[in-house]
């Protein structure tokens, strides 16, 4: 299988860089061709802007989806976000690894989200959700944050992280993706881990390494989080009334 790693964070020193490089060892050992954007690394410019077009529609307003749509049928995308539609496109799997900022996904990697997913060429008007261009590829999220999971719940401080993480879960459907459950890794760099010992947090470090290791494993059996689709809703996009979901309690 073909698999991409986006990695976003800017040390490669990090936790997030060593999930990284288990994730390239581990998929690469087992037979699996690994590519990685390593975004930090590429000087990925993550803003979207009228100056990656150089041959624009429309000089006098810029127009985004326009623009790329454009770019993308007469084959003159800017070659960083070419590269990665590329790989994208190539790609089985794709595993997002980064940290949670500011209660979301770093700026860098919205940027990506921005810039690669091109209109056109990933999605249109009408291949979208389980109608997607990307379908059958599967995708998730592996990312740290400086909490303990109790702040992540629906009552914690934090927010709660099935909230806070909806829109990339969205966005990675909206493609066409099958969507498999993230992989939080709580308290990397605060919460009750930083008033403990060195040592501990090591062990706590090392343990979230082998979980990691033994989810890799079995990563394309995993069952994707079900969705609804175009066939469970209405013309304006709501649910049937006849949908078991508005039966919920």
């Amino acid at each position: 299988m073909q698999v991409l790693i986006v990695h976003c964070h800017p040390d490669p020193s990090s936790f997030n860089g060593a999930m990284t490089r288990i994730t390239r060892e581990c998929l690469a050992s087992t037979g699996h061709a690994v590519a990685l954007s390593d975004l930090y690394a590429q000087g990925f410019d993550p803003v979207e802007h009228s100056r990656h077009y150089e041959a624009p529609t429309n000089s006098a307003v810029f127009q985004p989806l326009t623009e790329q749509r454009y770019a993308f049928e007469s084959e003159q995308l800017a070659p960083d976000v070419r590269r990665e539609v590329d790989k994208l496109k190539a790609a089985d799997l794709v595993i997002f690894q980064f940290p949670l900022w500011w209660h979301g996904m770093p700026a860098m990697l919205k940027g990506w989200f921005d810039r690669v997913f091109v209109y056109g060429g990933i999605y249109n008007g009408e291949r979208r959700f389980d109608r997607g261009m990307l379908q059958g590829k599967r995708a998730l999220y592996s990312f740290t944050t400086g909490g303990p999971a109790e702040t992540f719940s629906p009552l914690g401080r934090s927010g709660d992280i099935a909230k806070l993480i909806w829109p990339l879960h969205c966005s990675l459907y909206y493609v066409g993706f099958d969507v498999l459950p993230p992989h939080p890794i709580y308290g990397v760099q605060g919460g009750g881990l930083q008033y403990q010992a060195a040592d501990a947090f090591r062990k706590r470090l090392e343990e979230e390494k082998h979980r990691w290791k033994d989810r890799l494993t079995g990563l394309f059996e995993e069952m994707p989080i079900p969705f609804t689709g175009w066939s469970d809703w209405n013309e304006a996009g709501i649910l049937l009334d006849s949908h078991p979901l508005r039966w919920r309690g």
